[in-house]
């Protein structure tokens, strides 16, 4: 059976396959530039050195080697010897300028406490080849899933272990245990067994997690911490998560799945909680041994609606502490073609999911898969990785442990090495941002399909596509998120940086230097997230606001008697709501548009749409940097590092257009505006390219108009431009 979601090529073993399954000119402006910027608002310079603060605190919880990251799988038998069969892989994944090695072994197998206590020897063994090698180890370890190794018919964790007592339970009881073939990681005659995070599993797995961290190993991967429902949905039920789900709400579990039900709505957030604590344990033990040990747990769910049949939401970690972070599993189209069939919005959808990772990192490192078929689609996908700030794990799809092309990775790693601190070492330059709302993702008109990407159909002769097949996987029968990827598109098309911000925990502070944020189809919301939302309007902000119902359900999806947001919309629930509106309030401005413009515009790329969501936008909030001249379909964006440089990222993605087509790589010319900052004057600029012979940056030509600095370049797949001003 198809897998849902990303779990389609999630953590497979050593190179197993998975089973089959008219152009607008918007953001061009005029030769001088852009146009001129209002005032900064008063919290804008403070939100940059709050920026700075935050990056640096991030250096002291994260050291360099985990920020520049380039990362690879690697792995080793049993009986391999640390000299004859370790050292080979770690010196080949050195000579491809890799930096860190996840260390994939036999940790997903059920394993005695005196095989467990043998092969941390052998891990051991590999941390101090690497080491000497000057590469890091991190390793790679299930944390929710014990597979039996022939445990169909013979022995197995669920049938003679602890697994039949600390097993996940779906809402009518059933175990969450299944048999090879329904997934390709487990083999034929092999058992997979999903244990409860609330059961004795958490102190058994805690207890290896610290055994682990006594290697030396310099951090952790846990994967799949996870409600599995690739056998059954909605776990856990088990008695375990029932006594925590009481304890933590004062209810019993739901009956079934039932979003009309108010205790199912709740189970649904809990869901994220319970995991988001669970992924905290795991980081805790480890340090309570090796104080310096890292965290990075293996995150498949990204802004679409996989998060909510899953449980995952990877931005609840987003503000915590103890050295904890994300790998993301970023999934392309095609299991066997990567995404040579992608349509020019699919892009934008990858896009969108690479910039909410680096979002719901928050200032942590987000390392990222970076998928591939061939060596051409696989670098796009890694240049748009980069371009979004996150650090790659490159892997040919639909393999874990080999390259793409290991010229490719090379490659594109020397350029990651060259220009590492451009890439990790900027503070955005965006002053617009777009409002990741998860409690309206898990409540606004649910859905079965993922959403992953707009495009479910498959091409004609290509297998293994990522929906199956199935239409109503395509975010755009989706309500909520179909709006909220389509005003990404928008701002993509616009040439308009922008960063993604995602919701749980929001402060006042995340939303400082923020110009404009746009709101698509908000309608949960807490009150204390509508208190952030109204404190930033009467502050100065100015807010665009979608959807037929905004703020109309509080953060367990129940409707409100009234919008949450009424005084800022200047419309409440008994008014008839208009198409559009523009209503003051306190210092600033609220937009706000009834139809679904962002889905639309995902679906139809008409500019009346566009215009809708971006005119408040190069209003309030004109960019300093942008395309003076440039296909629509180059993704732009900009940072600031130090006080004295600014960093212009460019991604061509203009081989593809409305339907699928052939992979192609079509060069295209631009000329970059970069607004000169005031009291400054420009001394250079230079570009750097991973399609270039040298990774380093070389000198370019630029001209001035007023006070815009214009660089006229042609990018291959991706540059990185970088101005300098004294």
């Amino acid at each position: 059976m198809d897998i849902p979601g990303g779990l389609s090529r999630r953590r497979l073993l050593k190179a197993g396959l998975v089973a089959s399954g008219a152009a607008w000119a918007a953001g061009r402006l005029p030769s001088g530039g852009p146009a001129p910027s209002p005032a900064p608002l008063p919290l804008e310079r403070a939100a940059w050195a709050r920026q700075a603060a935050q990056g640096a605190r991030t250096q002291a919880a994260f050291p360099d080697w985990s920020r520049f990251a380039r990362i690879a799988d690697g792995t080793f038998d049993e009986d391999a010897d640390p000299v004859r069969d370790m050292k080979p892989v770690v010196d080949r994944l050195k000579s491809q300028n890799v930096s860190v090695i996840e260390l994939d072994t036999i940790l997903s197998h059920w394993l005695t406490d005196a095989e467990f206590a043998e092969h941390m020897t052998k891990v051991k063994s590999f941390a101090q080849v690497a080491r000497a090698a000057g590469l890091r180890v991190v390793v790679y370890y299930p944390s929710l899933e014990v597979i039996s190794l022939g445990g169909e018919k013979g022995r197995s964790f669920y049938k003679d272990g602890d697994g039949k007592n600390w097993v996940q339970r779906s809402l009518d009881g059933k175990p969450n245990v299944f048999y090879g073939s329904l997934v390709v990681w487990v083999d034929p005659g092999d058992e997979s067994c999903w244990v409860s995070p609330n059961s004795p599993w958490r102190d058994f797995y805690l207890g290896r997690i610290k055994q682990l961290a006594a290697t030396g190993v310099d951090a952790i991967w846990p994967d799949v911490p996870i409600y599995f429902d690739g056998a059954l949905t909605w776990c856990d039920a088990s008695t375990w998560a029932a006594a925590a789900f009481k304890a933590d709400t004062g209810l019993a579990l739901p009956p079934a799945d039932n979003f009309s039900d108010p205790r199912f709505r709740r189970y649904v957030e809990w869901r994220h909680r319970n995991l988001n604590q669970w992924q905290l344990d795991i980081a805790a033990a480890g340090r309570s041994v090796n104080p310096d040990l890292l965290t990075f747990v293996e995150t498949v769910s990204m802004d679409y609606q996989y998060a909510t049949r899953i449980g995952l939401d990877g931005a609840y970690l987003r503000t915590a502490g103890g050295g904890v972070s994300h790998v993301w599993e970023v999934d392309i189209l095609g299991l066997r073609d990567g995404m040579r069939h992608a349509t020019a919005s699919d892009w934008t959808c990858l896009i969108s999911m690479y910039k909410y990772a680096r979002a719901a990192s928050g200032t942590k490192p987000a390392w990222a898969f970076s998928y591939g078929w061939k060596a051409d689609d696989a670098s796009l996908v890694m240049a748009e990785l980069l371009a979004s700030g996150c650090n790659p794990y490159e892997v040919k799809s639909p393999f874990k442990d080999i390259s793409t092309d290991v010229a490719m990775r090379t490659r594109m790693y020397a350029f990651v090495a060259a220009q590492q601190e451009r890439l990790y070492d900027t503070v955005s330059a965006a002053t617009v941002g777009v409002y990741h709302s998860s409690a309206s993702r898990d409540y606004v008109a649910p859905t079965a399909g993922t959403g992953m990407y707009v495009n479910a159909k498959a091409p004609a002769g290509v297998a293994d596509w990522w929906s199956g097949g199935a239409t109503e996987e395509s975010c755009t029968r989706q309500a909520w998120l179909g709006e909220f990827r389509g005003t990404v598109k928008a701002l993509v098309y616009g040439h308009i940086p922008f960063t993604t911000v995602t919701s749980p925990d929001l402060t006042a502070a995340d939303l400082a230097g923020y110009r404009v944020l746009l709101l698509p189809n908000l309608q949960a919301v807490s009150d204390a997230e509508a208190a952030v939302l109204r404190g930033y309007v009467s502050g100065g902000g100015t807010v665009v606001v979608t959807g037929p119902a905004p703020t109309a359900l509080d953060e367990y999806g129940a409707a409100r008697g009234e919008y949450a947001l009424a005084d800022v919309l200047g419309f409440g629930k008994a008014d008839a709501a208009p198409a559009t509106k523009r209503h003051a309030f306190g210092a600033g401005t609220c937009h706000y548009v009834r139809d679904l413009a962002g889905l639309k515009y995902l679906t139809a790329t008409d500019q009346a749409s566009a215009d809708a969501l971006l005119g408040p936008v190069r209003e309030a909030a004109p960019p300093a940097v942008t395309l003076a001249a440039g296909d629509r379909r180059i993704h732009v964006e900009a940072g600031r590092l130090g006080a004295g440089e600014t960093v212009v990222q460019l991604v061509n993605f203009t081989g593809f257009g409305d339907a699928p087509g052939t992979f192609r790589t079509v060069p295209a010319p631009c000329t970059v505006a970069v607004r000169i900052p005031e009291g400054k004057r420009p001394l250079s600029a230079a570009v750097a390219s991973p399609d270039a012979a040298s990774p380093v940056a070389q000198p370019v030509p630029f001209s001035v108009a007023a006070d815009v600095v214009h660089v006229e370049l042609t990018v291959k797949q991706y540059s990185l431009l970088s101005v300098s001003f004294g």
